[in-house]
């Protein structure tokens, strides 16, 4: 008996998910899960805060769990406030993707056309911008950083920096 199979096609991406048959057994729950709590989302707030004053920026900075659900922020003085809404907005995509904001598709020339209509036709809930950064630990993406205020460049640096800083605290470098 073959096992029914429903793909779906998303931005050039595919998914395929396998319904298990009926009579195997099934977790309840799911354990020995690594989450990312208050006191590592500051720590990463923290050392994208130290990278920001280094670089001279101003940015506002969103740290997000593994579905996008906002758990620490902060706007840096002088930054703008428009840019915290585009800071969560890179979390929540590089959380919910599992990769790095930027612009689509990934590899080869960006199609702005394809960027904006995604961006678009989600409610502004995904971005083509630079600065979302997925945390990951033990291979596992238990959240995201995104960060506003400086160039898309600029905004990756700052975000990476903040992993880094809680990867160094968890000694896995």
């Amino acid at each position: 008996m073959s096992v029914p199979r429903i793909a779906l096609a998303l931005v050039g991406l595919s998914v395929t998910v396998a319904s298990a048959r009926a009579d195997e057994p099934k977790p309840l729950v799911t354990r020995d899960r690594v989450q990312l709590n208050l006191a590592g989302a500051e720590a990463v707030l923290d050392g994208a805060k130290k990278k920001a004053a280094a670089m001279g920026l101003k940015s506002n900075l969103a740290v997000v769990d593994d579905g996008g659900h906002l758990l620490a922020f902060a706007r840096m003085d002088g930054a703008r406030p428009a840019s915290a809404t585009t800071a969560l907005t890179k979390a929540v995509s590089a959380a919910t993707f599992r990769q790095e904001t930027g612009p689509l598709p990934p590899k080869g020339e960006p199609d702005l056309l394809l960027s904006l209509s995604i961006q678009n036709a989600s409610g502004g809930k995904v971005t083509p911008l630079k600065g979302g950064v997925p945390i990951v630990v033990d291979g596992q993406v238990v959240g995201a950083i995104g960060v506003g205020g400086g160039t898309g460049e600029q905004d990756a640096e700052v975000a990476k920096a903040g992993v880094r800083a809680l990867l160094d605290a968890l000694g896995k470098k």
